[in-house]
């Protein structure tokens, strides 16, 4: 039993195993469970997400998204650059930069176009 309160986002995969592939490239392990293997939870050291089979999800309609609140953001932005994601269009990553309601930040939109908004309190 964790020793803290936690939220784990749980969004849409119109494609289980592209996500995987996806986060892989970001450093996240996982794999897809379920009896109907519709399901699918990864990790990268103490972040978690989660992702449900959503076969009609469309990527520029999507609504989805989270936020992950780091202790290193610039250190995690560099290790996602290595994915070389474009910073336009849908998959992106956008450039970490500090914000006006006081978090140092960037955004990752998947290929889903689910929205992860990683950020640290400045």
């Amino acid at each position: 039993m964790p020793s803290q309160d936690l939220a784990i986002p749980v969004l849409p995969s119109k494609h289980l195993p592209s996500t995987l592939t996806f986060y892989a490239a970001l450093g996240f392990e996982g794999q897809i469970m379920g009896e109907a293997d519709d399901y699918a939870i990864l990790t990268r050291g103490p972040l978690e997400v989660h992702f449900f089979q959503h076969a009609s999800v469309v990527a520029a309609d999507s609504w989805a998204g989270c936020y992950m609140r780091v202790s290193d953001v610039d250190a995690l932005h560099q290790a996602f650059s290595a994915s070389k994601l474009p910073s336009a269009g849908i998959p992106r990553m956008d450039k970490v930069a500090n914000k006006p309601w006081g978090m140092r930040e960037f955004a990752v939109i998947d290929a889903d176009g689910n929205l992860l908004r990683i950020g640290q309190v400045l």
